[in-house]
């Protein structure tokens, strides 16, 4: 059975939609993690979509032909050469590290996925460097920590100045008192 020149358009559109799709996942994403998820079963696979779409990503596989033609021009281009074997990407939109540490979480607990490598906030990084990132607070505790290492010194600040100005106001009254012995 041959295809016949409407499916080879049809199957030419698919390629061209799916290229469109995983380039525009690419360029959207801040994190992309990429597995190698040979020997897991479709309900470990769904397992690990469900926890990195609570994190706020998602788990994909495409062909890697595909993956590396539609990494051109993204920060994921720097991964091009790792599109081999199995591969399944991790994209992750909000949380960079949320995403990482829940594949790495996963892999911990299943020898099966294992992370090849990934691409967080534009940078290439090693299966060892991801394991680092990952260790890092969630992105909310970090701009709290954030805030409050700004916080502390305006308040020491503050206190300082205030201190001031009353040991100032205590010196006026000092000096008023004993003007006051003094001429009474």
């Amino acid at each position: 059975m041959s295809l016949g020149k409407e499916d080879i358009l049809a199957t030419k559109q698919q390629k061209s939609q799916q290229l469109k799709e995983l380039s525009e996942k690419f360029t959207a994403s801040k994190a992309v993690l990429l597995t190698e998820y040979k020997g897991l079963t479709v309900a470990e696979v769904s397992v690990l979509r469900q926890q990195i779409r609570e994190a706020g990503g998602e788990y994909k596989v495409f062909k890697n032909t595909l993956s590396s033609i539609a990494s051109k021009g993204t920060h994921a281009e720097a991964a091009q050469d790792l599109f081999v074997g199995p591969t399944g990407i991790a994209f992750g939109y909000d949380d960079a590290v949320a995403v990482a540490k829940k594949v790495l979480e996963f892999a911990g607990k299943n020898e099966k996925l294992k992370v090849k490598s990934g691409i967080i906030e534009g940078k290439l990084c090693s299966a060892a460097e991801l394991k680092a990132i990952a260790t890092l607070p969630a992105k909310p505790v970090l701009l709290s920590m954030l805030a409050g290492a700004m916080q502390a010194p305006a308040s020491k600040l503050a206190a300082a100045l205030n201190a001031t100005v009353a040991q100032f106001a205590y010196a006026l009254e000092a000096v008023k008192n004993k003007k006051a012995e003094s001429g009474a």
